[in-house]
């Protein structure tokens, strides 16, 4: 097998020599080059393809999901791993929805990035320990949402939506003390103490 070409899209330089420092002892590996834009990254690729994009969340034009996307539908055949200091669910979820082979956080080790890198290039899935962490959390967590009724559905979407007792009760031709009613029970099964609170848990739960 030659050397993985690798290409580095990230606005920091001292994320970029940081890892070209830390694998360049490697011979597995041959640094293509970097871009610090989504719009630098494009316009290189429409002239060279590495084998693997190491592609930060946070450019400055643009989302690196959205790039993940732009990229994978222009060269399906490159091979992304996210690369961020965010370990949120919802980023990493959305990398992979758009096509990223994996994702780790800039604190990772050399032997975890060099692994990574090979894993992603074998066309399997690679995942840090935190990354892989958050979605089983996230997983059990979704699991674990309460059972609601199809009138307690009704009226957590119309609390989202910023509704009061009266309005909501207006709409769904009940009583104010039903949907008082219907709300401390909300409140109860999703173990929060307030209307903001329960609506970041539900929408936590995919129940909005």
């Amino acid at each position: 097998m030659g050397k993985i070409k690798v290409f580095i899209v990230d606005d920091h330089y001292m994320v970029i020599e940081g890892i070209q420092s830390l694998l360049s002892n490697d011979q597995d590996f041959e640094f293509t080059g970097h871009a610090s834009t989504a719009i630098s990254c494009l316009s290189y690729l429409d002239r060279n393809e590495p084998d693997v994009i190491l592609l930060d969340i946070s450019l400055p034009d643009m989302s690196g999901i959205d790039l993940c996307l732009e990229i994978k539908k222009k060269h399906p055949a490159i091979y992304i791993l996210g690369l961020s200091t965010f370990n949120q669910h919802s980023f990493i979820e959305k990398m992979l929805d758009n096509g990223a082979s994996g994702y780790i956080l800039k604190n990772a080790t050399k032997q975890e990035l060099s692994l990574a890198i090979k894993n992603v290039y074998a066309g399997k899935r690679y995942l840090s320990y935190e990354a892989s962490m958050t979605l089983r959390d996230t997983h059990l967590a979704a699991t674990q949402a309460p059972v609601l009724t199809r009138r307690e559905k009704e009226i957590l979407k119309l609390i989202s939506e910023g509704l009061t007792n009266p309005g909501i009760a207006d709409k769904l031709f009940i009583s104010v003390a039903t949907v008082e009613t219907h709300r401390k029970n909300l409140l109860a099964k999703f173990k929060v103490k307030n209307t903001a609170n329960l609506i970041k848990v539900a929408a936590e739960n995919k129940l909005l």
